[in-house]
């Protein structure tokens, strides 16, 4: 099997040439949410070029779509357009590849970054499939400070009164958002048992460990009558302690001798992963 953690922090460099070359990004939750979307896109779900236009492929979407970055690069790697291309073009003037996924590229099922949006289009597309008795499933990825969003709550009830166990959402918990600590800004409490009082399957893993997405996906998909969210604990900024844990990094352009560092971390961390 290919070893998908050295994967990440290949994907994590890419991440870094892209955003250096753009002069734009949010890296900061790039490098949390990368895990989370090498286990989807290698490991669980049943899509990829020569399949996306199949009704029957599994849908992935995006919420915090301003994490772009990593969804393009994850993208590339799976074949779907070249890296350099995107590398060379990103958030440049005419460019497909901007800020936020764009349907107008193969492999994204829809444009997406207004926050709160992505679960609420996911259960009307689980609830798609369910009537069309596909055994497809669907997927999305929110951020820790989306779950402020009302529309969140809103799909939560409607999945858990569809018992729309093919619905799988990922909360990237990295736990700092644009303007600080999540839990100052609007705290969640026991995220786990919020969830649970909506009628949901939950499973809390370490959302940096591929082997712990892994087995949570593997899981997810055994769960019948109810949908399932996996709450993801990562770190803001993994792979480079420049970034690690450090709000100022949600939207960010690392200076030359930053992207040194980082670069020379992301390699180690590779390399470490490559003989363990």
């Amino acid at each position: 099997m290919e070893n998908l953690t050295a994967k990440s922090f290949e994907l994590r460099q890419d991440v870094v040439r892209m955003v250096v070359s753009g002069k734009a990004g949010h890296i900061g939750g790039d490098m949390s949410v990368m895990d989370i979307l090498v286990s989807l896109y290698f490991h669980e779900m049943n899509v990829g070029p020569e399949n996306f236009s199949d009704p029957g492929r599994d849908k992935f979407v995006l919420s915090k779509g301003h994490s772009v970055e990593a969804l393009y690069a994850v993208l590339a790697a799976k074949g779907f357009f070249p890296i350099d291309q995107v590398i060379e073009e990103f958030s440049h003037f005419g460019s497909k590849f901007i800020g936020h996924p764009n349907n107008k590229l193969p492999g994204i099922e829809m444009n997406s970054g207004s926050l709160g949006h992505g679960l609420p289009v996911c259960v009307g597309m689980a609830l798609a499939e369910k009537m069309n008795k596909s055994s497809a499933r669907v997927y999305t990825v929110m951020g820790d400070g989306e779950l402020a969003e009302g529309s969140v709550w809103e799909g939560a009830m409607a999945a858990s009164q569809y018992k729309l166990d093919n619905l799988c959402a990922v909360v990237d918990r990295n736990r700092l958002q644009i303007s600080g600590n999540t839990e100052d800004v609007m705290h969640h409490d026991n995220l786990c048992d919020r969830f649970r009082s909506f009628g949901w399957n939950v499973i809390s893993v370490n959302g940096n460990s591929i082997d712990e997405l892994n087995a949570a996906f593997d899981t997810a998909k055994t769960v019948k009558g109810m949908p399932t969210v996996v709450i993801a604990n990562t770190i803001k900024g993994y792979g480079s302690s420049v970034m690690e844990n450090k709000a100022n990094w949600h939207h960010k352009v690392p200076t030359e001798d930053e992207v040194k560092q980082i670069m020379s971390d992301l390699e180690a961390r590779k390399e470490a992963a490559l003989h363990e």
